[in-house]
């Protein structure tokens, strides 16, 4: 079933600067052309497998793309110009491991999820765009080896904190960091994480299009 909307690469392609733009984040042609590639590769798939469900091209740009640069900048800020190994827990289709990739091309950007077809996507359309630094991996997270501990683990609506951390804990290096796109505060989760671990930074981010608050939670280990 061919996708009910029709395709615009140089509508999104203008959108997607000017979100770059407000988001205050550097965009080249090339990273252009790989984004509104992948997002095309999704918008044909998601026709067939049911990978996101959103389904128009704007919406997939602002609740995919756009939220998943949000947090490009910050993590710009605490990599310091260092290259990076992260960690997208339960990304889904890609996000936020393909947007990190795609701007930051020195970063190893790793793509996690238990649900197959959604990696197949993930490798195949990688593969397509020109977006090498990123890998698919099918898996169940807590099953993973820690053969080389992530500098940061990211995620996005995976679920709680506790979860989250709990899942990825052995995956992330001893001076690493967690961070986690969240919608409201999430006060009550904050409260319920174990004693050595610390949230030692919460904070607001917009999202170009969305008018939702969102909040990126920053966790460490620490001694308890």
């Amino acid at each position: 079933m061919a996708p009910s909307v029709s395709w615009d690469s140089a509508g999104l392609s203008g959108r997607l600067q000017e979100g770059a733009r407000q988001l205050e984040r550097s965009i080249d042609d090339a990273q252009v052309k790989q984004l509104i590639a992948y997002l095309e590769r999704l918008h044909r798939w998601n026709g067939v497998h049911s990978l996101s469900a959103w389904k128009d091209p704007s919406a997939l740009l602002v609740h995919h793309v756009f939220d998943s640069m949000s947090v490009v900048g910050p993590l710009e800020r605490y990599a310091e110009g260092r290259p990076l190994r992260v960690l997208d827990a339960g990304s889904g289709p890609g996000f936020p491991a393909v947007v990190l990739a795609v701007m930051n091309p020195a970063w190893s950007v790793t793509a996690v999820d238990a649900v197959a077809k959604k990696i197949a996507f993930v490798r195949q359309a990688a593969a397509e765009s020109g977006i090498p630094n990123v890998a698919g991996l099918h898996a169940r997270l807590e099953d993973m080896p820690p053969a080389k501990p992530f500098d940061v683990v990211v995620s996005r609506a995976f679920g709680s904190l506790v979860h989250f951390t709990a899942q990825t804990r052995h995956l992330l290096a001893p001076d690493g960091v967690w961070v986690a796109q969240k919608g409201r505060m999430p006060n009550e989760e904050m409260a319920q994480l174990r004693d050595d671990l610390q949230v030692f930074h919460v904070e607001p981010v917009t999202v170009p299009g969305l008018d939702a608050e969102r909040h990126l939670v920053w966790m460490r280990k620490v001694e308890p």
